[in-house]
């Protein structure tokens, strides 16, 4: 790990000091003056949003097979959980970033690449330590943070900390987590004993919400300062959950959506709301966005003939199950000709037809769908 050496050590390791954070200063001159150049994007989050992290450790959560990755550039899988791009590679390439967010775990992300944004999500990694403890390894949401710390320390050895702050107080942030603490957490009804049957739904968000809020502060303890927290989607009309609960919990129609899951998530995003508030407040020089991904995903599925699919309930990528929920998307699954036609691409994540609409509404969406501005209006006229 590059150590942060005396500038008063010799003359010329001062003057190749000053030479780079010159080279970085007018680097984010030019860009203050162009008015156009994108932020630097650090991402943290689960498998809606991992961009090939879990590539690289042992879990049996992964995504480098096809069909994943079908419609992505070279028609390969990456590791993103879908059949093309993730929400954040398209707010990414609507803001003009260039060209994707490289994962952490990629040897290749090092250097100055850091100062363009580093990507930490992790399929099946949660804001509690236990989640995702089924898959075996996982980067949780302490752990991203640890890895963004460690990538802080090597800009601000490479470039000092003047420099490195001033970028990283300039960037935009976004942290979509919540769903794996319940779909593979409390919700999982393979444990020997389910968290849900010894712990009460409410006292299980508290202590999610406990949790998250020591997390978003060590953050911006960190010099986070625009922060794009993304909700719990509605993960009862997941396909994955319509198989295994859907039957099992009272809806209004056969095939519905589960409504427990829903009603977990719901309770969450209440509670998320009012934390994201209150750290706007308490957090000086800090803005929060909360991004509404339960509404913007609902909607899409309440009215997915209006939006252009002609499949909101079932599972492009299938083996089994009624809605091609109850296996994982993997080389020996069918999937639907036209991936464009469907909201969901596996049993758990949208399709890239479906992140590009999801994107748009938190990059350009009115305070419905993202408040108290959208990511266009926190990244270019705050």
């Amino acid at each position: 790990m590059p150590t942060h050496h005396s500038a008063m050590s010799t003359s010329h390791g001062w003057q190749s000091k000053m030479a780079s954070r010159f080279t970085l200063w007018a680097w984010l001159a030019l860009a203050c003056v162009a008015g156009a150049d994108p932020p630097a994007t650090f991402i943290f989050g689960d498998s809606l949003v991992d961009a090939g992290n879990n590539n690289y450790i042992v879990t049996l959560s992964r995504a480098n097979y096809l069909p994943n990755g079908i419609d992505f550039d070279g028609h390969q899988p990456t590791g993103r959980y879908t059949n093309g791009r993730t929400i954040v590679d398209i707010l990414g390439q609507e803001m003009g970033l260039g060209g994707f967010v490289p994962p952490y775990m990629d040897p290749n992300t090092t250097g100055d690449v850091l100062f363009r944004g580093v990507n930490y999500a992790s399929g099946g990694g949660g804001i509690l330590n236990q989640t995702g403890s089924i898959f075996g390894g996982r980067i949780n949401l302490d752990a991203q943070i640890d890895n963004y710390g460690s990538n802080r320390r090597d800009m601000i050895a490479r470039h000092g900390e003047v420099a490195a702050v001033s970028q990283l107080r300039g960037a935009l942030f976004s942290v979509t987590m919540g769903s794996n603490d319940f779909i593979n957490n409390y919700l999982v009804p393979i444990l020997s004993v389910p968290e849900r049957a010894v712990t009460p739904p409410e006292a299980f968000i508290n202590g999610m919400i406990a949790k998250y809020r020591q997390q978003l502060i060590r953050l911006y303890l960190l010099d986070a300062r625009k922060v794009v927290v993304v909700n719990v989607g509605p993960i009862g009309c997941i396909p994955y959950l319509r198989d295994i609960m859907g039957t099992g919990v009272p809806s209004s129609a056969a095939g519905a959506c589960a409504e427990f899951p829903n009603q977990l998530a719901q309770s969450f995003n209440r509670k998320l709301r009012a934390l994201v508030n209150e750290l706007s407040v308490s957090l000086a020089g800090s803005r929060f966005l909360y991004a509404d991904a339960y509404r913007i995903v609902s909607d899409i599925i309440d009215n997915y003939r209006s939006h252009g699919f002609e499949v909101a309930d079932s599972a492009c990528c299938y083996v089994g199950g009624r809605f091609g929920g109850l296996v994982p998307c993997g080389p020996t699954s069918r999937y639907c000709a036209d991936r464009s036609k469907y909201v969901f691409w596996d049993a758990y994540h949208p399709s890239d037809a479906a992140n590009a609409l999801i994107a748009r509404r938190i990059l350009d969406g009115d305070p419905a769908d993202i408040s108290p501005v959208n990511v266009r209006q926190l990244v270019f006229h705050a």
